[in-house]
């Protein structure tokens, strides 16, 4: 574990509350500990209560619980995890995701039915004809009371054989929050689907 909790790397922090989610660098490594600074206050991290970590590595992304041994501003002393797992090598998790949902644009709004998501973008069908040269927003709702906004960018359009439109793109975000709650949504996911 030593080996891929290494300085300057940028570590997600999710405590049980994950509207309190928070993001930081790693500043210093000790043997049994490593040192986080925050970008945020640590609004809802405790110590002494677990949390859930996740960082990039070359491995793919490495997903631990741990605590906070001592919080001293927007620093953390956090112990090193007993365990850990890689979750998959792609940069975001990606999961189904079945809605129909709005897409919008300054001048059209379309209908579509929603395939997979993750915090890099999404995959859809709809039986309209969406401009690539746009830009869409879109409101994915993750429970009965939180939703985030995107920025979609169509990237690839395929028309089927039935006359839809399969069409994957990019997203880009208001605020780090919004990214960073859908990836803690998408890899929790990802993680119950795995464990059923």
């Amino acid at each position: 574990m030593r080996e891929l909790i290494e300085k300057d790397r940028k570590v997600i922090i999710v405590p049980p509350d994950f509207k309190w989610a928070n993001k930081g660098t790693i500043v210093d490594v000790e043997p049994r500990y490593f040192t986080i600074e925050l970008e945020h206050d640590p609004q809802g991290i405790m110590r002494h209560n677990y949390c859930e970590f996740y960082t990039q590595t070359t491995h793919g992304t490495l997903y631990f619980d741990s605590f906070a041994e001592t919080i001293e501003g927007k620093k953390l002393k956090i112990a090193n995890p007993a365990k850990h797992k890689f979750l998959q090598r792609r940069q975001f998790t990606r999961i189904k995701y079945m809605h129909e949902l709005d897409l919008k644009s300054k001048d059209a709004s379309h209908k579509i039915t929603t395939l997979d998501i993750s915090a890099g973008g999404m995959k859809f069908v709809t039986d309209e004809n969406v401009d690539i040269e746009k830009e869409y927003s879109i409101m994915l709702p993750l429970s009965e009371i939180q939703s985030v906004e995107c920025i979609f960018s169509p990237i690839r359009i395929e028309k089927n054989e039935n006359g839809k439109y399969t069409i994957s793109g990019r997203f880009e975000y208001h605020n780090g929050k919004d990214k960073m709650t859908l990836t803690q949504y998408c890899t929790k996911r990802s993680i119950e689907i795995r464990n059923k």
